[in-house]
């Protein structure tokens, strides 16, 4: 199915805000006092089939090694800026005023900036007008019809993926060690502006970056996941969605 689409700049997509950033963005943007928080989910090791190898490899680059007990997992972080109301860019008329630099996250919107995702026009704030068919074609089948869009969404993959041996670092400079289990949530850590933007350039500046495997706790508010997790050897604990948990099931408490 094609798809066409033109930004109305309604400003719905600058509001409630969790923009994936990569580590120069994020300490632009934390630098500036605005808050930055590491969103991290603990990965199981991936067994994988031949159809499913190449998101198996995916979710490999996009994560580093660690241990939860006895387990062997894989922890993936992302830093996104977060604003619970407007971006702090948004003008009265709902124009950036960070226009010239602002996140590739933003520049790619409304197309999705992770791999073996499908674009969902009911998913997006965009209004209706937007996706017009007389608007200029932003997908060909499952193909980004736009060079520009493509270039950028390709930028902010390869960048996030380059960038996890700092962010691996910056969680082990903050103390950062708890995940959620993947696919039923996010665990939220929010550090101060100025100590991760030190933390980030640290390890940015780091000559290397050696894996180790860190000690995580995974944490879940589904007692049926607790148990699986604890049978499996896994440091585990139960937790409520709250500010510091994004969970996709109702507590199980």
């Amino acid at each position: 199915m094609n798809i066409h689409f033109a930004c109305t700049q309604c400003g719905r997509c600058c509001h409630g805000l969790r923009l994936t950033l990569s580590v120069d963005e994020a300490i632009a943007w934390a630098g500036n006092g605005d808050t930055v928080q590491i969103l991290t989910e603990a990965l199981p090791q991936s067994e994988g089939n031949a159809d499913e190898e190449s998101h198996a490899e995916y979710e490999k680059a996009r994560s580093f090694p660690a241990t939860s007990g006895e387990a062997t997992i894989r922890i993936a972080a992302i830093l996104v800026a977060f604003h619970p109301g407007p971006c702090p860019h948004l003008r009265p008329d709902m124009r950036c005023g960070n226009y010239s630099a602002r996140p590739r996250i933003c520049r790619i919107y409304p197309l999705e900036s992770r791999p073996f995702t499908n674009l969902s026009v009911e998913r997006k704030l965009c209004p209706p007008e937007a996706w017009a068919l007389g608007h200029p074609p932003l997908m060909s089948g499952e193909l980004i019809a736009d060079p520009a869009g493509a270039r950028i969404v390709g930028e902010h993959r390869r960048i996030l993926i380059e960038d996890v041996p700092v962010v691996s670092a910056t969680c082990t400079t903050l103390g950062i060690s708890t995940a959620a289990f993947a696919n039923e949530g996010l665990a939220v850590h929010t550090p101060e502006p100025s100590a991760l933007v030190a933390a980030l350039q640290t390890a940015k500046a780091a000559s290397s970056h050696l894996p180790r495997a860190e000690q995580w706790a995974i944490v879940t508010n589904r007692r049926s996941t607790l148990a699986i997790l604890e049978s499996a050897g896994c440091q585990a604990e139960l937790v409520t969605r709250g500010g510091n948990y994004l969970g996709s099931f109702p507590d199980e408490i």
